[in-house]
């Protein structure tokens, strides 16, 4: 796979996998244990959903409308929320905003939503597929290149909170494997019978 340089044409291809895994989930299994430890498959989207609005506040002057509740509708809620971050990435101004969260160094706004929510709308994609039994496989280039633009970060990514520990796998793991397990899962994981 081609992995796309524009921010907006990087969030369509991977907002788009993560959305054909929400439409596959049956009704019964959103309540299915996840990956991470305490989710089931449907706080996977309530996380997409809730953190990114907030980050994106606070760094810009941009605000996004609340959409469906995850709790009665998640698929809806991830859409209406993946078409909103779209239409940020669209906005003809879009590349000549400043992202200027306070925590972080000022960097343009498309870059911004790339580093840090696309991203993790990928790997989430992971955390999805695999609660509910569906095809877990993602593009192994774009695992490669997240995994070596993280690994210089371990120390401060493990201080943040918002990854577990490492979790090992074989040395001639492929670069999937090698980031599910960076990011604090087990690449083994399956949900309980």
């Amino acid at each position: 796979m081609t992995i796309p340089t524009s921010p907006a044409e990087e969030h369509r291809v991977v907002a788009a996998g993560f959305t054909a895994r929400a439409r596959n989930v049956p009704s019964s299994a959103w309540d299915a244990p996840a990956p991470v430890e305490g989710w089931v498959a449907r706080d996977v989207v309530r996380h997409l959903v809730d953190w990114f609005p907030a980050f994106l506040a606070d760094g810009s002057d941009i605000r996004l409308q609340p959409g469906p509740s995850v709790d009665d509708a998640p698929v809806a809620a991830w859409e209406h929320h993946a078409a909103s971050v779209q239409a940020v990435l669209e906005a003809p101004a879009a590349e000549d905003k400043t992202f200027a969260h306070p925590r972080l160094p000022e960097m343009p706004l498309p870059q911004a939503v790339s580093r840090f929510y696309t991203a993790d709308v990928f790997m989430h994609t992971w955390d999805l597929a695999r609660a509910t039994g569906q095809d877990d496989a993602l593009d192994e280039e774009r695992c490669r290149m997240l995994l070596e633009g993280m690994e210089p970060m371990d120390e401060m990514l493990r201080r943040s909170g918002q990854y577990g520990a490492r979790v090992p796998v074989p040395d001639d793991a492929g670069w999937q494997a090698r980031l599910i397990g960076f990011i604090g899962r087990d690449p083994d994981w399956r949900p309980p019978a």
